[in-house]
């Protein structure tokens, strides 16, 4: 069972997501936010797997929530769940650790995939929040030039570009003719070079750097 809270000031909202989640029978809902406050000390005493987080609460917004958890707690997962689109939220969440960003308009499916998805380390964007983080960084990575690539080997940047797409371990792993632990370890090794915690950082830092072009994986 993976265990979720859930953080958003709509009592309609949580109680709706929280319905949605439990009919698939594979999640355990173990608390309900109505703040940003509740949130940060819900997700330290309940240390639950994923956190899906709205952004604009009372006495705590959602980015000021994110910073406080991945503070504390830096395995946590986070996946942003909101109405906005705004970059000014967008990427400061992003920066600040979230493993995901999704608009209330997707369906339920989809809102239960992005959950097992971040449960397992996975990149979650909704398709227009990736265009936007995609093509803000093209852009920055071209006005700088492309950074240098010592950092990560060639097998590291190939698998950050198969990250990026979307591909679980198993399938990278079967693309590349390597065991899924090789791939584990190859994710962490990334994380450490590149200071991350997360695949959605990891990513990010590659595009900022040049090293994965929006054209390869739109």
């Amino acid at each position: 069972m993976i265990s979720i809270l859930i953080a958003d000031d709509h009592t309609l909202v949580r109680q709706s997501i929280r319905q949605t989640l439990e009919r698939e029978g594979t999640f355990n809902i173990v608390g309900e936010a109505a703040d940003g406050e509740q949130a940060v000390v819900m997700a330290k005493n309940l240390k639950p797997d994923v956190i899906l987080m709205d952004i604009s609460m009372p006495k705590m917004t959602g980015i000021e929530a994110t910073r406080e958890i991945k503070l504390s707690q830096p395995q946590a997962k986070i996946l942003i769940l909101t109405a906005y689109d705004y970059d000014q939220y967008i990427f400061p969440l992003l920066e600040a650790g979230a493993a995901g960003y999704l608009l209330k308009d997707i369906e339920s499916s989809e809102l239960i995939s992005a959950v097992q998805n971040v449960n397992r380390g996975d990149v979650v964007l909704h398709p227009s929040i990736a265009r936007k983080v995609m093509l803000r960084f093209q852009r920055a990575s071209k006005a700088d030039g492309k950074a240098t690539q010592d950092t990560l080997s060639e097998r590291e940047v190939s698998i950050l570009s198969m990250a990026a797409r979307g591909m679980t371990n198993n399938t990278m792993a079967e693309n590349l003719k390597l065991s899924v632990r090789t791939i584990e370890g190859s994710l962490t090794g990334i994380f450490n070079k590149l200071g991350v915690g997360s695949r959605t950082e990891a990513v990010i830092e590659a595009i900022k750097r040049g090293w994965i072009d929006f054209e390869e994986i739109s």
